[in-house]
């Protein structure tokens, strides 16, 4: 079709990324298929699964780890942890600093959703040796690499 040498899909490699993006948008819905029955939304889940990994940490470096705004955050943390599940501390060294915390409530549900996606991740990743697995991680890991340095794409 005439004027679309210039979109994505003209570019032979564009239907390798979208196959990635498919993928990762398949492993969404699964996953909140999974969550469901817990009441939990994929977003929180991300929050909780995260202070698992770090118990502790800040508001802003959440904020980071997550692609999401403080404001964004700050009212999910708000009704998470009016459900029970989070809470904040001050910094005992900077009083401004909130340091996140799951609670038990929390961590007992963190860690089941968690166990949960094990098994999505595992049946899913049957798909591939541990070679394709390996070579997978590879390449995205450099594309992430490239993208995060900041440089302006190449032409051509």
């Amino acid at each position: 079709m005439p004027g679309l040498e210039k979109t994505p899909w003209a570019r032979p490699r564009f239907k390798n990324w979208l196959a990635v993006a498919r993928c990762h948008a398949l492993y969404a819905q699964r996953l909140q298929l999974i969550l469901a029955p817990l009441g939990l939304r994929i977003a929180q889940f991300d929050v909780l699964a995260n202070l698992v990994y770090e118990p502790g940490m800040t508001q802003q470096r959440l904020a980071g780890k997550l692609f999401v705004g403080r404001s964004n955050l700050s009212m999910a943390l708000s009704e998470m942890e009016k459900m029970g599940w989070v809470r904040r501390e001050s910094d005992p060294q900077d009083k401004r600093i909130r340091r996140l915390f799951l609670t038990p409530q929390g961590q007992a549900l963190a860690l089941q959703a968690l166990e949960d996606e094990c098994v999505l991740f595992d049946e899913m990743m049957t798909a591939l040796s541990e070679e394709e697995c390996n070579a997978l991680g590879d390449s995205m890991r450099r594309l992430g690499d490239y993208l995060k340095s900041g440089l302006p794409p190449k032409e051509g």
